[in-house]
C-alpha cells in the first residue's frame, strides 16, 4: 500500500489546494484559461486515481485489472498533458504559429500514445508482465515518457520568452508556468528511471501548486474585483453616483430578512422629492434639471452622511436609516429641513422630506413603514408650496 499512499495523499492534497479551481465557471471567452485549467484538473484527478489503483492492484499481483489500470494509467497521462498544453496556450492568448503548434505537439503526443496502447494488446511495445506478475516496462514506454518531457520543456521555453515580453504580475505568472514546466521534465526523467514509484504524480503536485499559489490565487483575486466593479456599475445611479432603484430593492430585501430573523430591530425611512423640477426641465432645459437633482443629491448624503442613499426615481431619494443616524434622527430631519428653509428664502435647490421609524407593534412590512414616511414628506411638500405662493404674494 505504500505505493497508493502516496498517490491518495498527493490527489487529496491537489483537490484541497485547488477546490476553487474545480469549481463550475461559465463557458464564455474571457474564462478560457479558467476552463482549460479546470479540464487539466479533472485529468490529473483521474491519472491520481489510476495511479492509486495500479498500486494497490499491483501488490495484490491481480493481473487482468492490473494490466487495463496501467492502460487508463497512460491514458489518462497523456490526456492531462495535451490539456497543460491547451491551457497554457490559453492563458498566454497567443493565436499564433507557435501556440497552434505546441497544442499540436499535445495531440500528436496523445495521439501516439493511444496507438501505441493499442498496439500493445498484440504486441508488448509499452508495458508488459512476466510470469512472476512482474511489471516490465518496454520501449515505447520510455518514447512516449521523452515526448511528454520534451514537450514540458517546449512550454517551459515558450512560457519564458512570453516572460522577456511581459511585465509586472503577467511576467511573475509565465515565470510560474515555466518553472512548472520545468518541474514535471525533471520528475518524469526520474519516473522513467523508478517505474515503481509515483513520481509523476509528485511532479503533478508540485506543478499545480505552483500555479495556485503564484496565479490562480491572483486570478481570482483579479477576477471578483471585475465583479465587484461590475456590480458596483450596475448598483449606481448614473447621474448622482448614489446607489440605484436595484440597488434599492435589493437592499430592501436585505432588510426585510434581517427584520424577520430579529437582527434588526430599529430602522428609519427618510423619503425625499426634489420641488420644482419640472418648471426647471421646461424653462431651463434638462441639463439644467439634471444639475438641479445633483445639487439637492449633494444636500441629501451631506447631511444623512452614515446612511445609505438611493436614487428611487427622477427625482425622488430614499435614505435608510440605522446605528447612529437612526439615534440621531429627529436632530438629522430638523436640521436638514432647516437648510431647506434657508434655501427656500435664497431661491435654491428645495427638497420635501419625511422621516418614519419602524414600529413592530403596527407594522407588518417595510412598506407599511415607507408609506407614512411617504405621507409625511408629501405633507411637507404641499407645506413648502404654501410657502412659496405666500413669499409670490
Amino acid at each position: 500500500m505504500y505505493y497508493a499512499s502516496i498517490g491518495i495523499i498527493a490527489m487529496i492534497v491537489m483537490v484541497i489546494i485547488n477546490i476553487e479551481a474545480l469549481r463550475k465557471v461559465e463557458n464564455t471567452s474571457g474564462n478560457d484559461a479558467r476552463l482549460k485549467y479546470r479540464q487539466y484538473l479533472f485529468s490529473l484527478i483521474a491519472f491520481f486515481s489510476a495511479d492509486v489503483l495500479w498500486g494497490f492492484f499491483y501488490e495484490q499481483r491481480w493481473v487482468v485489472v492490473t494490466y487495463i489500470d496501467t492502460c487508463l494509467f497512460f491514458g489518462f497521462m497523456v490526456l492531462s498533458v495535451l490539456f497543460w498544453t491547451r491551457g497554457v496556450v490559453a492563458f498566454s492568448g497567443d493565436k499564433g504559429k507557435l501556440s497552434k503548434l505546441l497544442v499540436a505537439g499535445g495531440w500528436a503526443v496523445f495521439t501516439f500514445e493511444m496507438v501505441v496502447l493499442t498496439v500493445n494488446l498484440f504486441v508488448p511495445v509499452v508495458f508488459s508482465f512476466s510470469d512472476d506478475k512482474e511489471y516490465l516496462p518496454r520501449p515505447a514506454r520510455y518514447i512516449g515518457l521523452i515526448l511528454q518531457m520534451i514537450l514540458f520543456l517546449i512550454t517551459s521555453v515558450y512560457s519564458m520568452v512570453r516572460v522577456t515580453r511581459s511585465e509586472g504580475i503577467s511576467r511573475s505568472h509565465y515565470r510560474t508556468i515555466s518553472i512548472s514546466g520545468l518541474i514535471m521534465s525533471f520528475f518524469i526523467v526520474v519516473q522513467m528511471f523508478f517505474p515503481l514509484m509515483p513520481f509523476y504524480s509528485m511532479g503533478c503536485l508540485f506543478g499545480t501548486c505552483l500555479i495556485h499559489t503564484f496565479i490562480y490565487k491572483d486570478k481570482d483575486v483579479a477576477y471578483n474585483k471585475e465583479i465587484l466593479v461590475a456590480k458596483q456599475r450596475a448598483y449606481n445611479d448614473g447621474l448622482t453616483n448614489v446607489k440605484n432603484k436595484l440597488a434599492y430593492l435589493e437592499a430592501l430585501a436585505e432588510l426585510e430578512i434581517a427584520v424577520a430573523n430579529g437582527e434588526i430591530t430599529e430602522f428609519g425611512v427618510v423619503v425625499f422629492d426634489v420641488n420644482g423640477l419640472k418648471m426647471i426641465n421646461d424653462t431651463f432645459g434638462h441639463e439644467a434639471g439634471d444639475e438641479h437633482i445633483k445639487s439637492a443629491c449633494k444636500i441629501i448624503c451631506r447631511k444623512f452622511e452614515h446612511s445609505p442613499v438611493f436614487r428611487v426615481g427622477g427625482d425622488e431619494f430614499v435614505a435608510l436609516l440605522k446605528g447612529d443616524d437612526y439615534a440621531n434622527r429627529e436632530e438629522l430631519i430638523r436640521s436638514f429641513r432647516e437648510i431647506i428653509d434657508e434655501n427656500l428664502k435664497n431661491g435654491s435647490v428645495v427638497v420635501a422630506s419625511g422621516l418614519a421609524i419602524y414600529d413592530a407593534s403596527i407594522d407588518d412590512n417595510y412598506n407599511d413603514v415607507f408609506k407614512r414616511a411617504d405621507k409625511f414628506m408629501y405633507e411637507r411638500k404641499q407645506e413648502l408650496k404654501s410657502v412659496t405662493s405666500s413669499m409670490a404674494l
